[in-house]
């Protein structure tokens, strides 16, 4: 896989170590003739606490390509004004970098303007976030002379999911969207597919069984109209348009749900239309999930196996990817999601945020009186492996341990 140029202040030694000798693991051909990839985590033996590093976390390939995009063209462009649509990624660490470097955002996460459209002038240059953004921003960009072809970090994985809904839709089929309607990874999708076909976008299985109720019949256009309001296409015929359907999703939702839902709408179209084979009704689409969810979301499944005392999942608290590891954990075990170090305020109270209520709350004594006590620990696909090591660091800090982290990077190396 391709290696990118994103800032050290980014990259961890520590982590750096781990992850090198973990894929060198992998190779090796003991691993290699077991069944199936190693999942299991990466154990750090402080001695009082262990900490088990998920196998898979952190920088994914869209997120080190746009980053590397980024930067780059702040250095091939001194003097120029340069703005991102939106945030590059979420993460607000990486987000407050680009700020300092003097780029602007021109709309907020939700999609609120920050600087108007009629600000840009033809030579300053436009980031395209790796969540994309829709065609009527790309028109609108396109009609001022602005060049965004160079300048596009959209990831690749999200790009699989427009093609996926443009094959689909071509075969006259509905695309049904699992996504958060206000993501602007989701919003960007939906154009893309309502380009090319009917579409509706569900944000989970409850609104998956209401929008079987309108496949059957069950109820009419107006209530349809008001349930879905802005999360379907102008002039969406729900008697139509909801007679053959496939589901794509936006990438970073749990792969569980999102089969879950196709598999219910897939078996409500069988229901509903008995005498017809399914895929006359519903599309074979395969998993449009990102590799890097997939891995992440697996990694942490198989590290929750570990009997450990709490998880800590690092990561922008607005990012998608990183909340649906925090619900994978908590399920399991008390679980704190941090954004920074910083958070952890002492050995006992930790400042951790709710992405339920979107609210922070103050938890203490937090870390439990065992020995040696056990930790989990992942971070979402937009978080630096640096900011990881940070929370290492601060962990261990509040125990006499038996070797320190450099003392662990040379052993990994």
């Amino acid at each position: 896989m391709k290696k990118f140029d994103v800032p050290i202040i980014y990259r961890s030694p520590l982590i750096s170590a781990i992850k090198k000798k973990r894929k060198e693991w992998d190779k090796t051909e003991n691993n290699a003739s077991q069944q199936g990839r190693d999942f299991a985590p990466t154990m750090l033996d402080f001695g009082p606490v262990q900490i088990y590093l998920a196998r898979y976390f952190g920088f994914c390939y869209g997120v080190e390509n746009a980053i590397e995009i980024a930067f780059k063209t702040v250095a091939e462009n001194k003097g120029k004004k340069i703005y991102l649509l939106s945030e590059m990624i979420h993460n607000p660490q990486v987000n407050a970098d680009l700020q300092a470097h003097g780029i602007q955002f021109l709309q907020d996460t939700y999609g609120k303007q920050l600087i108007p459209f009629s600000a840009i002038q033809q030579d300053d240059i436009v980031l395209i976030p790796a969540f994309g953004t829709t065609l009527l921003i790309e028109e609108k960009l396109k009609q001022k002379g602005i060049q965004t072809e160079k300048y596009n970090t959209t990831c690749p994985f999200v790009e699989k999911v427009w093609n996926r809904s443009e094959a689909i839709a071509k075969k006259n089929y509905t695309i049904v969207i699992h996504g958060k309607p206000r993501h602007e990874e989701t919003r960007a999708t939906f154009s893309h597919a309502a380009n090319n076909a009917p579409s509706v976008v569900v944000k989970n299985m409850d609104e998956a069984k209401a929008l079987a109720q309108y496949i059957t019949g069950q109820k009419d256009e107006t209530a349809f109209l008001e349930e879905f309001k802005n999360q379907h296409s102008i002039g969406f015929d729900i008697h139509k348009d909801l007679k053959r359907i496939g589901v794509v999703n936006q990438t970073t939702m749990l792969a569980s749900h999102t089969q879950a839902i196709a598999d219910y709408l897939k078996q409500v179209m069988l229901n509903t239309f008995p005498n017809d084979s399914s895929e006359e009704h519903f599309a074979d689409t395969r998993d449009t999930l990102c590799y890097a969810t997939n891995d992440n979301q697996t990694a942490v499944s198989n590290m929750l196996n570990t009997d450990a005392h709490l998880a800590i999942v690092v990561g922008g608290y607005n990012s998608s990817n990183t909340s649906h590891l925090v619900e994978l954990c908590e399920a399991n075990l008390p679980t704190y999601f941090i954004d920074h170090e910083n958070k952890i305020l002492n050995s006992k109270t930790i400042l951790h945020h709710n992405f339920h209520t979107k609210e922070s709350s103050m938890t203490h004594h937090f870390l439990p009186e065992e020995n040696p006590v056990k930790i989990l620990l992942t971070s979402g696909a937009s978080c630096p492996d640096a900011l990881v090591e940070g929370v290492i660091n601060k962990l261990t800090g509040f125990f006499k341990t038996n070797c320190t982290v450099e003392d662990l990077t040379h052993r990994f190396r």
